[in-house]
C-alpha cells in the first residue's frame, strides 16, 4: 500500500502515475537527460507525489543497475509507493507510445527507401535538444549537490569534485564508467559517514498494415539473435542512450551486418526525434530486420532486463538506504552521475551543434524555456524542426 509522508509528498492514484508516464513517454522530448529533469520537475516539484531522498534514491539505483536510465528511474518511482504493478504499469507506459512512433517510423523507412528530410529536420531539432538537455542539467546540478554560491560550494566541495571529475571523463571517454561511480560513492562514505565496520578496522578502501513495408516479414532465426543481441545490450550496457549507442553500432553493423552505416545513423536520428527513452531505436532496428516482430522482440530484449534489475534490488535500496553511510554513498554517487550526464551533453552538443545557426536554435531554446513561462518542450521541438528544414532545404 501507499505509505506517504504528508509534510513531504501528496497523495495520488496509480491509474495518475499511469497517465503522466502515458504523456510522458508521448511528449517527452530531450533524450535520458532531459526525461529525468522532467520526472523531477514535475513529479518532486510540481505535483509533489516523490520526495526528494525517494528521486535520489531512484536516480542513484538507476545509474549502478544496467539499462537505459530514463526507462529505469520511471520504473523506480512507479515501484515506490505502488510496488512491481506500478513499476509494470509506468514502465509500459513510458515506452510503448515511442515504440509505436518507431514503428510506423521504419514503415515508413522501408517504403520511402530512407529519410533525407530526417536530417534535415534533425538538423533543427538536434540544436534545440541540446538547448533543453542544457537546462535540464543545470537545474538537476543545483538541486543534487548545491546553489552556485562560495558558501554551499565550500560546504559541499568534495561533491563538486566528483562531478567535475565525472564530467571530464565522460566527454573524453564518450562513456560512463559505473565503476568510477561505485568508487566515488565509496570514497564519500568513507569520509562523510563512514559504517562501524570501517571505523574498526582502519584498513583503505579498494576497490496496418501497409503493402511494401515488412510489417510481417521475419525469420525466425533472426528473432533468435535479436533477441539474444539486445538482451545482452540491455543486462550489460550502463548509463544513458549514449552509451549503448557505440554498443549497437558495433554490433548491429560491423557484427551481425543487418544495417549499413547510413541506415544506422538515420536509426539514431529516429530515436532523437522521437519522445520518450533514446535507446527505443531499437525497435527501429528490430523493424527495419524482420518487421514488428523484431522491433517487439529487439524492445523487450532491452527493457527486461532494465526491469528486473530495477525492481529486485529496490526494495531493499530503500529499506537500507535511510543508514547515513548508505546516504553519503547515494550522495557520493548522485554527484558523479549528475557530473556524467553534463559530460554526455557535451558529447552530443559536438555532434549536435555543426555550425552558426544550429548554436543560435540552442541558445534561443534555452533562453525561450528560461523567460517564457509554462512553454512546452514539444512547441520548441515543433518549431526548431520547422527552422532546420528550412534553413537546409533553401539556404
Amino acid at each position: 500500500m501507499e505509505t506517504v509522508t504528508q509534510t513531504q509528498t501528496t497523495k495520488y492514484g496509480l491509474a495518475d502515475l499511469t497517465r503522466y508516464f502515458l504523456k510522458l513517454g508521448t511528449l517527452g522530448f530531450g533524450g535520458p537527460v532531459a526525461l529525468i529533469g522532467y520526472m523531477h520537475r514535475d513529479l518532486v516539484e510540481d505535483k509533489k507525489w516523490i520526495s526528494e531522498d525517494e528521486y535520489r534514491e531512484g536516480l542513484a539505483l538507476a545509474q549502478l543497475a544496467p539499462g537505459p536510465l530514463a526507462a529505469q528511474l520511471g520504473i523506480y518511482l512507479g515501484y515506490v509507493h505502488y510496488g512491481v504493478w506500478g513499476a509494470t504499469l509506468t514502465g509500459l507506459a513510458f515506452v510503448l507510445p515511442s515504440f509505436v512512433m518507431v514503428v510506423l517510423l521504419g514503415m515508413a523507412y522501408k517504403l520511402y527507401g530512407g529519410l533525407p528530410w530526417m536530417q534535415s529536420v534533425f538538423y533543427g531539432v538536434g540544436a534545440a535538444v541540446i538547448g533543453i538537455i542544457s537546462l535540464s542539467c543545470y537545474k538537476l546540478t543545483l538541486k543534487s549537490i548545491s546553489k552556485i554560491e562560495p558558501q554551499a560550494i565550500k560546504s559541499r566541495w568534495l561533491l563538486w569534485v566528483f562531478f567535475l571529475t565525472m564530467a571530464v571523463v565522460t566527454a573524453i571517454t564518450q562513456r560512463e564508467e559505473v565503476w568510477l561511480f561505485i568508487l566515488l560513492g565509496f570514497i564519500y562514505m568513507a569520509i562523510k559517514a563512514p559504517p562501524k565496520w570501517l571505523q574498526r578496522r582502519d584498513t583503505s578502501l579498494s576497490v496496418v498494415l501497409l503493402v511494401g513495408t515488412g510489417f510481417w516479414q521475419y525469420e525466425p532465426g533472426e528473432l533468435v539473435k535479436l533477441g539474444l543481441f539486445f538482451t545482452e545490450a540491455g543486462a550489460f550496457v550502463f548509463g544513458s542512450g549514449l552509451a549503448i549507442i557505440p554498443f549497437l553500432q558495433a554490433g548491429v553493423v560491423n557484427e551481425m551486418g543487418w544495417l549499413n552505416e547510413q541506415q544506422f545513423l538515420d536509426s539514431v536520428a529516429v530515436a532523437m526525434i522521437t519522445p520518450g527513452p533514446v535507446v527505443i531505436t531499437v525497435g527501429f532496428i528490430g523493424f527495419l530486420v524482420s518487421g514488428f516482430a523484431g522491433a517487439a522482440v529487439a524492445a523487450l530484449g532491452v527493457f527486461l532486463p532494465c526491469f528486473v534489475f530495477t525492481v529486485l534490488p529496490a526494495p531493499y535500496f530503500k529499506n537500507i538506504s535511510k543508514n547515513t553511510s548508505i546516504k553519503a554513498f547515494v550522495d557520493g554517487i548522485t554527484a558523479a552521475v549528475v557530473g556524467a550526464l553534463v559530460g554526455s551533453v557535451f558529447v552530443i552538443a559536438t555532434r549536435s551543434i555543426v555550425d552558426v545557426a544550429s548554436a543560435l536554435i540552442a541558445i534561443v531554446t534555452i533562453l525561450a524555456l528560461i523567460y517564457i513561462k509554462k512553454l512546452q518542450e514539444p512547441y520548441i521541438i515543433l518549431v526548431a524542426a520547422i527552422v532546420g528544414f528550412y534553413i537546409k532545404s533553401y539556404l
